[in-house]
């Protein structure tokens, strides 16, 4: 998928950059116009709680919906610019997304993490159409394919589900509330552990880099309907809260952890214990069981830190175009 999407990047900037600034001269204020939209699509993710971080790790049980709102203005022949706010869900789950009968999938399934995460995503990006319009809008062509790339400001917060009682070997206070917990709080990798060299606690608040394709049709004189898949670039690992290695349960239950929530920290952690094998006891002395080959640092990893997550939103855009006032010059 990533030789895919670089590839898509950079034939958009490309084509981007072949627009002259003699073609810009020539495209009037007269025919210049913007447009108002709304966005109806899904929103899927790719990380480290799938099988692979591509095209092939797809699963329709975890697509879940997109909605959105932007403004466009079209500038040149060919190029317009839109600003777009976009509110989506993306999740995973180990358990959906790998099966026993995968052999290299089974490992997934065994650790049994999930998440959600609620995206709220401000964007501005260069649209390119494959066929210019040097004419007005009622003019323009009736079947465009374009590309886009630009520039957005993201804010995430992933989340798991818990139920009470689902964990073995817990009891009383040892326990936890059934219900959504904030997982950046908790520090599931140790990110509030004070010394010992874990990760820096992740920012909810990132960047990424949207570029994508798409396909606009001319329904009359005031309205569009397009098409498009666009893939986000972003820059954190931790858009499913799972990045590097298991933390010593015992070192997430000490004083030395600042999470608001010790024994949740712990929980989230590790959840291999929760599925349909015999768990064994932690070796470090605490009531949080585990699977072999899980939920202590010599064991299997966590996430792949090699990696960024990645998210893709696709769907329907409905423009109406706001009709261009220009005013007549004034004769003294």
């Amino acid at each position: 998928m990533r030789k895919l999407c670089t590839l898509v990047l950079l034939l958009t900037i490309t084509m981007t950059l072949v627009s002259t600034d003699a073609e810009a001269q020539r495209f009037t204020l007269r025919k210049r116009y913007a447009s108002v939209g709304v966005h109806l699509g899904a929103m899927n993710y790719f990380g480290d709680i799938v099988p692979e971080p591509d095209f092939t790790s797809l699963r329709f049980k975890s697509t879940r919906p997109n909605i959105g709102i932007s403004y466009t203005y079209r500038y040149f022949p060919r190029i317009s610019v839109r600003g777009s706010f976009h509110w989506g869900r993306i999740l995973g789950d180990d358990i959906k997304s790998a099966a026993l009968n995968e052999s290299e999938n089974a490992g997934r399934y065994r650790r049994n993490l999930s998440f959600r995460n609620d995206i709220k995503e401000l964007s501005a990006v260069a649209i390119v159409d494959l066929f210019e319009n040097r004419q007005t809008y009622r003019r323009r062509p009736d079947f465009v394919p374009y590309g886009f790339v630009g520039i957005a400001v993201l804010h995430h917060n992933p989340k798991a589900y818990y139920e009470t009682g689902s964990h073995p070997g817990l009891v009383g206070d040892q326990d936890i509330p059934t219900g959504w917990y904030e997982l950046q709080p908790l520090g599931t990798e140790g990110q509030h552990v004070e010394g010992g060299g874990n990760p820096e606690p992740y920012k909810r608040v990132q960047v990424s880099i949207p570029f994508g394709l798409g396909v606009r049709y001319k329904v009359d004189r005031y309205w569009d309907v397009s098409f498009e898949v666009g893939w986000r670039k972003t820059f954190t690992d931790y858009l499913d809260d799972a990045s590097s290695a298991y933390v010593d349960k015992s070192t997430l239950l000490s004083s030395t952890n600042n999470s608001p929530n010790r024994q949740a920290s712990a929980i989230f952690s590790d959840r291999s214990a929760e599925g349909e094998f015999i768990p064994v006891a932690d070796p470090s002395g605490t009531p949080y069981k585990h699977l072999n080959g899980y939920g202590t640092p010599a064991n299997t990893r966590r996430g792949d830190k090699t990696d960024k997550d990645w998210y893709i939103v696709s769907g329907v855009n409905i423009n109406y175009i706001l009709t261009p006032r220009i005013r007549s010059p004034k004769f003294r």
